[in-house]
């Protein structure tokens, strides 16, 4: 099968380029040649005009200085003598015409045998008329004596000198133009040629990267877009190259991150049994041993709020065991949200009563700093992440030690935001694991993990919900002298976009 004619980019844009020449060359010359003869047009009609005006107002004498005679008679007698007067005073042979369309008179030495009836009935209506034959052109124009029709005359013009001057300027275009479009296809061609000669070696520069041959300069030196072409080519270039490097760096701790993953799966399965063996079987004696009091209630008000207290925490803490399974299942965070405005301080100050008998127990100072305010959240979500943050503020401080609950509204760029903070006086957390502590399973320590009944899922769900409330969570700060958590929520609903 036969291939078609390739013609490359030099070939197209000088073919473009001689095409546009040729098209503009054209498109001026028609111009030029219709304004010559719409000039000249103009120019003869002015002439005529001119003349038929100055043989209206001769005839008009020799009319009125006369014998007064009728329109007809009086053609027939001054006819003949009045066209050689109107020739000698145009310089043009000049014919009349009688009111019936006959020759009355005229300058040229034969009688002219040119068909003239058609324009005669133009002129025999007040109107103008040409007759054109070869270079001849006649102009028929009527004459009047007032508003009285005498005839019409007639002069008779050569347009010879006007077509030979229109062919000189339409042949001095030709010549011009074919030297115009020669010079222009030449120039354009070298012009192109030096152009795709750039090209090319830009091809061939993208070709050898392709082979993994990375430039070591520019291909190109040019102050044009060819020039700023090549340099992107260089540095194309070089990033590729640092790219493939990356990669192989990538690659390396791909390799690392896989291994960490697979023993994070592994503490992931683990996690999951003795969470099932540590709360679940707890959580059923608590919820069984409501059920007793119940039935050995001897202070009824007393037991009464114990066994309500009993309940209710025993049902939390179930449903968060549910939620870390189905994590540890579908490992996203499912946790539904329902938010809506909370007043802040009565629910600092619950969560503080609950962790308070904790605190007693270890010895551990609660204080709370509170402000007047409200965010927009889910009550019961916001209830876990300050139990959560108070608890290991309590669980991991020291003896004497003390905990803090503050809350202040700040008013920053984004809108009114809520700060809640929880500081203890603990032990702090090592340097090298603060940016770890929101990881899911993660624990400082597997010794501290056993002696606090730690499962390294706490803070990962504290960010978790914090994130699904429209607001944040970090350590602030972490050292020898304690820790400090901040929690940042919205103030009002945020406005989502349609």
């Amino acid at each position: 099968m036969s291939r078609g004619v390739r013609i490359g980019l030099q070939g197209k844009q000088s073919l473009l380029l001689a095409l546009l020449l040729a098209a503009i060359v054209a498109a001026l010359s028609m111009q030029v040649l219709s304004g010559i003869r719409e000039d000249q047009r103009e120019r003869l009609e002015q002439t005529f005009a001119r003349q038929a005006e100055a043989a209206n107002l001769r005839v008009r004498d020799a009319f009125l200085t006369g014998e007064r005679v009728e329109a007809k008679p009086f053609m027939e007698k001054n006819a003949q003598r009045l066209a050689v007067d109107l020739g000698e005073l145009s310089g043009m042979p000049v014919t009349l015409y009688d009111t019936d369309g006959a020759i009355a008179g005229t300058s040229l030495p034969i009688q002219p045998r040119t068909d003239a009836s058609d324009a005669l009935a133009y002129t025999a209506r007040g109107m103008s008329a040409y007759i054109t034959e070869g270079d001849a052109l006649l102009y028929l124009a009527p004459l009047y004596n007032a508003d009285q029709l005498l005839g019409t005359v007639q002069f008779h013009a050569s347009l010879a000198d006007q077509n030979a001057f229109y062919e000189r300027i339409r042949d001095l275009f030709l010549y011009a133009g074919l030297a115009v479009l020669a010079g222009g296809f030449l120039a354009g061609y070298l012009f192109v040629r030096r152009q795709v000669s750039v090209i090319r070696r830009l091809n061939r520069a993208t070709q050898q990267i392709g082979r993994g041959e990375y430039l070591s300069a520019a291909p190109v030196k040019r102050r044009d877009e060819l020039g700023e072409l090549a340099e992107g080519i260089y540095d194309m270039s070089g990033s590729i190259s640092s790219s493939v490097t990356q990669l192989h760096e990538e690659k390396r701790k791909l390799m690392e991150a896989i291994a960490r993953l697979t023993e994070l799966e592994r503490q992931q399965k683990q996690f999951i049994g003795n969470i099932s063996h540590e709360l679940k079987t707890p959580l059923t004696s608590i919820r069984a041993y409501a059920d007793l009091l119940e039935m050995y209630a001897d202070d009824p008000a007393l037991l009464g709020k114990a066994r309500e207290r009993i309940g209710m925490e025993a049902a939390r803490l179930y449903d968060l065991v549910e939620k870390a399974l189905q994590l540890s299942a579908m490992d996203v965070y499912d946790f539904e949200t329902k938010a809506e405005q909370v007043a802040l301080v009565p629910l600092l100050k619950e969560a503080a009563e609950r962790i308070r008998v904790k605190a007693d127990a270890a010895g551990i100072r609660m204080t709370l700093d509170l402000r007047d305010g409200s965010v927009w959240a889910d009550q019961d979500n916001l209830m876990h992440i300050v139990l959560n943050l108070l608890d290991n503020a309590v669980k991991y401080n020291v003896p004497g030690g003390t905990v803090t609950l503050s809350n202040r509204q700040h008013d920053s760029g984004g809108g009114p935001r809520m700060i809640v903070k929880v500081t203890d006086t603990g032990r702090g957390i090592p340097q090298d694991a603060q940016s770890r502590i929101f990881d899911p399973f993660y624990t400082v320590s597997g010794d501290r993990s056993r002696a606090t009944g730690g499962t390294g899922l706490g803070l990962s769900l504290v960010r978790s919900l914090a994130e699904k409330q429209g607001g944040s969570v970090r350590l602030a700060e972490s050292g020898p002298d304690g820790s400090r958590f901040v929690l940042e929520l919205p103030v009002k609903e945020l406005q989502r976009g349609s």
